[in-house]
């Protein structure tokens, strides 16, 4: 049975991509969707920013026809701003609005916004709500298991947002107080698929690093979907890897140098086309060392490739990188 958002059609299990601060970007979401995910997120935004116009919040509007269906994240601690910010993101055109309740950063959280929410269900019930209102899209929350160990709230949390008409529900299976340290615990997130209350899709996020643990998850906790952060940077491949596995219960081959080399030349193409070429190769710093990870020795062609500024240098760099481990085994054997 197909999973469904408003009239988004997602197919039968859809992965997710995560919407991450700095990383989720444009460029990063073209190599993502060609490594087969089923929907995206952009980077959160800042509502108060969408309201003051700010430049760096507005930039983060740009979605793309290639990328659909996507959704445009906010967060804010302000229900007007938050209103207001709704009507500005459905300018943009994104298939779905989304709403942060999760980012667990201090100058988010503490400032009442993301999981801060956490601690007060009601002020986060009428955001919500005031977010539906605003807008004719379908609105989707992203969240957490509760503000900490004490107060794992998220069962009531996924009750009161469905009734105030979201239609999807991501979590997160850790705490604000964990941040991204321990491990995620879905557990909590299966008792909310198996309440009877519940009709909206649940969707499972955290820890989600390899095929096997995305199959076994799906059986296990019941979600009618996952999504994907941390483990597709550098790695947009985990998208058709865990698809292939869930069809054939066949591993996949891991990406070849080749392959590698390839996502990484697009990626820092799309990123210079979207933000010029001097921030489009300073962003893309942050990207090479994931898409080699595992090269024997690679540290020295990374210094250079993080350092250079001359774009057909780069190009000239990854030329040598490709020369030097052609003969080398495929990723997959060598991990």
């Amino acid at each position: 049975m197909s999973v469904k958002i408003g009239n988004i059609d997602l197919g039968e299990f859809p992965l997710l991509l995560a919407p991450m601060e700095d990383v989720s970007d444009p460029p990063f979401r073209y190599v993502c969707k060609q490594g087969g995910a089923d929907m995206m997120y952009t980077e959160f935004i800042s509502s108060e920013g969408l309201i003051r116009d700010a430049a760096k919040s507005r930039k983060k509007l740009d979605i793309f026809e290639y990328e659909r269906p996507i959704g445009i994240q906010i967060f804010g601690s302000d229900i007007e701003s938050m209103r207001e910010a709704t009507e500005i993101a459905t300018l943009a055109g994104p298939d779905l609005m989304d709403i942060n309740y999760g980012c667990p950063v201090k100058n988010v959280a503490c400032r009442g916004a993301g999981a801060s929410l956490l601690q007060d269900i009601d002020k986060m019930v009428k955001m919500t709500a005031a977010v539906v209102k605003a807008t004719h899209l379908p609105v989707t929350v992203k969240t957490r298991l509760g503000w900490d160990d004490n107060t794992k709230n998220v069962y009531e949390v996924a009750e009161r947002l469905q009734d105030v008409g979201i239609q999807a529900l991501t979590i997160h299976g850790r705490t604000r107080a964990q941040l991204y340290k321990g491990e995620a615990d879905w557990s909590l997130i299966r008792d909310i698929k198996r309440n009877p209350r519940i009709k909206i899709p649940i969707f499972g996020n955290g820890d989600v690093d390899s095929v096997e643990k995305a199959a076994a998850w799906r059986m296990e906790y019941e979600v009618d979907g996952i999504m994907i952060g941390r483990a597709a940077i550098g790695y947009p491949w985990i998208f058709r890897e865990v698809k292939h596995f869930f069809k054939t219960g066949e591993v996949l081959a891991g990406p070849t140098l080749e392959e590698r080399i390839v996502a990484c030349r697009t990626h820092l193409n799309k990123s210079i086309e979207w933000k010029g070429p001097k921030v489009g190769v300073f962003e893309m710093r942050r990207h090479y060392a994931n898409y080699f990870k595992g090269l024997p020795d690679f540290k020295n062609y990374r210094m250079m490739l993080v350092k250079e500024e001359n774009i057909d240098t780069i190009h000239q760099i990854l030329d040598e990188v490709a020369e030097k481990y052609e003969h080398i085994l495929p990723f997959s054997e060598m991990a």
